[in-house]
């Protein structure tokens, strides 16, 4: 097989082969940082890299294999992990010049799952700064580009993640979703991400108590998201936001004859552009061939909702960041800069103010739920940014009218507002320019099985993504 096959070979078929000895996780982890130096340049999705560790790691999980000793779940597989979330006595930099000589002391809960379940942590997948934007750019970092087409950007705040994944140098990876952080980026690459609803993954503090705000898996199948997740999910004693019992995600696929799907083209609310709409549509015929019935809905929301979404993120998010505002001014990238300001100027009345617009905003969508399996809408309104796109200097338009550069063009921040929602993305098609497109299918709340259900269904009608033919031409 050749390396590149090896590279874009699912992480459960690499498991299977791993257990009847016709590949070795050395093998896998060969080709994979073979691939990932190969193509450092122009993609840059890695911070850190641990390659001499992994293989260390690679030839101890071989023997295990090799003596017929236990096998956990993610045995010898490499994981590209979000440099945000923490590895005891490795590097964490969130991307940012003030946390550049930060060595983490503590290991995340998602990272003491995925290291006891035998995953190898190979390299640190890049992040705009603080994770704080929808591109992925930094000072400290340079600029990540989408494999599909380096003008573009692979999406942010997980952009490392998802362009690793693209590029074959992952077969699986952490992300996390504040405001779209997984699902922009699996629209422009092209690959499936995961926002559970709130609590069903732990998260690090003081975000684990933010309701926006949540961590999930990245990869190029649906059924290896299922696989990922099923580790990272469940309670732990020391996150009290976290939901007993732990939810287990079936990876076989099953049909969805007779489901009835909600279609927004727009949530009402956003702009999309023609080739977005155009790949959405076709996705939904997808769905009509398998059986299920698709009907167009309105969701009653006006502006009042992005707005909302907006001044929360401002006064938590931003006010977050904003404590570092009078030290560390002009170590920030401008982006980040701004947010810090924003959240300064947040009062409690804003904060409360949004609160009950994001109350509210809840009853038509669970409405359209009682009487639909499942929402469907695109995941972007275009399929992405330029890759050194800046929210805070540059503007936006979709279909000649401006809009919000910091998050206007992403239809995914509803749903970190509607956050007990769990929120599939999975790819629709590619634009002209290359750059993929993507779709999110939304569950009612706490549903997160159907919503793979029917990820597994689509998928398995296409035969999936990433297939010889399928890939970008690095």
């Amino acid at each position: 097989m050749a390396d590149l096959d090896l590279c874009y070979m699912p992480a459960h078929e690499a498991l299977r082969r791993f257990r009847d000895k016709t590949l070795s996780p050395v093998e896998l982890m060969q080709a994979v940082i073979a691939r990932a130096e190969a193509v450092k340049d122009p993609v840059n999705a890695f911070t850190y890299t641990h390659f001499d560790e992994a293989m260390d790691l690679a030839r101890k999980a071989e023997a295990k294999y090799a003596k017929g000793q236990r096998i956990r779940a993610l045995e010898g597989l490499p994981i590209g992990i979000k440099d945000e979330n923490m590895i005891a006595g490795k590097p964490t930099s969130s991307g940012s010049l003030i946390m550049k000589d930060f060595v983490a002391d503590t290991t995340s809960v998602n990272n003491q799952r995925i290291l006891a379940a035998g995953g190898i942590v190979h390299a640190r997948t890049a992040t705009p700064e603080f994770s704080a934007a929808g591109f992925c750019w930094s000072r400290l970092w340079g600029v990540t580009r989408n494999p599909w087409n380096p003008e573009f950007t692979p999406g942010g705040s997980s952009g490392g993640s998802a362009a690793s994944l693209a590029a074959g140098t992952s077969p699986l990876a952490m992300g996390s979703d504040i405001g779209g952080s997984i699902r922009i980026p699996a629209s422009a690459c092209g690959v499936v991400g995961y926002k559970p609803p709130y609590g069903r993954n732990t998260d690090d503090p003081p975000f684990n108590h933010d309701f926006f705000c949540h961590t999930g898996p990245l990869a190029r199948t649906v059924r290896d998201a299922a696989l990922l997740q099923n580790v990272i999910t469940g309670p732990h004693p020391s996150d009290i936001t976290t939901l007993r019992p732990k939810l287990t995600i079936p990876l076989e696929a099953k049909p969805i004859n007779g489901w009835k799907i909600a279609y927004s083209p727009d949530l009402g609310i956003c702009e999309v552009d023609p080739e977005v709409r155009r790949n959405t549509e076709a996705a939904l015929e997808v769905f009509r061939s398998l059986g299920a019935t698709v009907t167009e809905v309105q969701t009653g929301w006006g502006p009042e909702i992005m707005e909302a979404c907006m001044a929360y993120l401002s006064h938590i998010f931003g006010g977050y960041i904003a404590g570092l505002l009078d030290d560390h001014a002009d170590e920030m990238t401008s982006y980040v800069r701004q947010f810090a300001e924003m959240g300064k100027q947040s009062t409690s009345q804003d904060y409360v103010q949004a609160l009950e617009v994001i109350a509210a905003a809840y009853a038509p969508i669970g409405a359209i739920l009682e009487r639909h399996d499942i929402l469907i809408c695109p995941t972007l309104g275009i399929p992405a940014p330029p890759a050194s796109f800046d929210s805070s200097k540059d503007k936006m338009f979709i279909n000649g009218r401006e809009v919000s550069p910091f998050l206007g063009w992403a239809m995914t921040v509803p749903f970190n507002m509607l956050s007990r929602l769990p929120v599939l993305a999975v790819p629709s098609g590619r634009a002209k320019n290359g750059v993929p497109t993507g779709i999110q299918i939304v569950g009612r709340s706490y549903c997160d099985r159907d919503v793979f259900r029917a990820g597994m269904a689509y998928e398995a009608a296409l035969g999936g993504w990433f297939g010889p033919g399928q890939r970008p031409k690095l």
